[in-house]
This record gives structure tokens, C-alpha cells and sequence, in this order.
């Protein structure tokens, strides 16, 4: 899956409602709000400015869910993976 999609991909994720087992895993609305709107804000400056902008993107989504307290599972694993491309794809860019 490239970056894109997996942003698309995260985006519809984060805004269906939560099901019993994410909230069970941590997450609460108003995270799966905060998160939702910092990938979009990501994925917003990629489609506006083109995809030299990842250079400047530092995702700490990592970081933000461990403080939360969020469990592995469904959307852990959606949120991860763009962070995941993301990085993969400044560091590529950071070497051209």
C-alpha cells in the first residue's frame, strides 16, 4: 500500500464510530478525533504541496498512543502503518 492510500485508508478508519473492542483497547473519541485530524493535516499538505513536503513531516503518533495508553489492535495497527510510510518516505526523500 503506498502513502496515499494508507492515509486514505486511516482517515475512513478514524472517522467511523468506535466499536466495543478499540474502546476496550484505549481510544476514546476524542483521541480517535485528534488523530484523525493530525493524519489528514498530513495528507492535506502532501495533495496541496506534492510529495516533497513528506521531508518536513514528523510524525510522533507513536509516542502520542503509548501515552494514551492505546493496545494494539485494529486501528493501532492502521495509525502505525502510516507513520510507518511516512518515515519510510522522508528518509528516502532526505537521500535525493
Amino acid at each position: 500500500m503506498d502513502l496515499a492510500e494508507s492515509l486514505d485508508r486511516a482517515v475512513a478508519a478514524l472517522k467511523a464510530p468506535l466499536k466495543r473492542i478499540d474502546r476496550e483497547q484505549g481510544w476514546t473519541d476524542d483521541l480517535r478525533r485528534e488523530i484523525q485530524e493530525e493524519i489528514s493535516i498530513n495528507r492535506s499538505a502532501l495533495r496541496r504541496h506534492g510529495h516533497g513536503t513528506v521531508r518536513y513531516l514528523r510524525p510522533r503518533l507513536d509516542e502520542w498512543l503509548a501515552r494514551e495508553a492505546v493496545r494494539p489492535g485494529r486501528l493501532l495497527d492502521v495509525v502505525m502503518e502510516v507513520q510507518r510510510l511516512i518515515t519510510g518516505a522522508r528518509d528516502g526523500a532526505g537521500q535525493r
